[in-house]
């Protein structure tokens, strides 16, 4: 049986040869989100891996959603993340273990990571048995350390030049038993300071900075700083969004504050900069 971690290319469609050589356990296609992107969670050789293609080239089927990229696009984002997860190294990113070359673009055969996605459907929001739910409701302790290592993350990956795009709590999976963090689809992150030629760019608006829907703005380290400390924000308060609720010391949530300034200029210049800021506070 060929070797999802070996196979370095392959002429047949990805979908076709994803069951042929290994179990199924469940498959994330066009019928059940938007991103055009096929994706399969399985088992082969007795690990448990998960596939990711930019999906068909083809007209969605009746009542399917329609991509907001078309596959070319998708095949470039795919490359985006390749390129990304060879330029760092950090426990918080899932293993690429392999690139299988198709006609229809590259296979991402990662390792499977335990835990759940903090992101749901806006109706399971309110579910307190959500992921979503229950990681806001996490022992400050815990939810602090987790923030650490995605904080840990980033500038790691600031350090590699990587600007975040599209980060938000569906980015987010967490191992509740551990308790441990990974995280997921930086498809979207960009290299270097770039700018914004979209006017309202991809991402959830819970999360993104200002200069995400402003046409011609900069993208830079400081874009990462706002959305990082958004999310820490948004969950941190429990939802409330207000000080007083915020479950760290106030020179955390001091820190924080400030990479959530609207102007870019009034935020930390950089990743490492929130980071040591973060971490000085988290010490303290």
């Amino acid at each position: 049986m060929p070797n999802l971690t070996v196979t370095s290319d392959i002429d047949q469609d990805p979908a076709n040869y994803v069951r042929q050589c290994s179990t199924v356990i469940r498959e994330f296609n066009h019928l059940s989100q938007d991103s055009g992107n096929a994706s399969w969670l399985v088992e082969s050789q007795g690990r448990r891996l998960f596939v990711k293609t930019a999906g068909t080239s083809r007209p969605p089927a009746p009542g399917a959603r329609v991509p907001y990229l078309d596959h070319p696009a998708r095949v470039r984002l795919l490359r985006n993340t390749i390129d990304l997860a060879r330029s760092c190294d950090h426990h918080a990113l899932p293993t690429l273990m392999n690139v299988i070359e198709s006609p229809a673009g590259p296979a991402l055969v990662y390792e499977a990571v335990p835990g759940e996605l903090v992101g749901v459907p806006s109706g399971r929001r309110s579910d307190p048995t959500s992921p979503y739910r229950r990681f806001a409701q996490l022992p400050a302790s815990v939810l602090l350390g987790l923030f650490d290592t995605l904080i840990d993350l980033h500038v790691a990956l600031a350090a590699a030049g990587w600007v975040a795009g599209d980060l938000y709590d569906g980015c987010l999976i967490v191992d509740f038993r551990a308790p441990d963090l990974r995280v997921i689809d930086l498809d979207s992150y960009r290299q270097g300071t770039t700018t914004n030629t979209m006017g309202r760019m991809f991402g959830s608006t819970r999360f993104m900075a200002p200069e995400e829907f402003e046409l011609g703005a900069q993208l830079d380290e400081r874009t990462t700083v706002f959305t990082l400390g958004r999310i820490v924000w948004h969950f941190a308060t429990r939802f409330t969004e207000t000080r007083a609720e915020f479950c760290g010391p106030d020179g955390v949530a001091k820190a924080v504050a400030q990479a959530c300034q609207t102007a870019p200029t009034d935020r930390p210049a950089g990743v490492a900069d929130f980071a040591a800021s973060w971490f000085t506070a988290r010490l303290a």
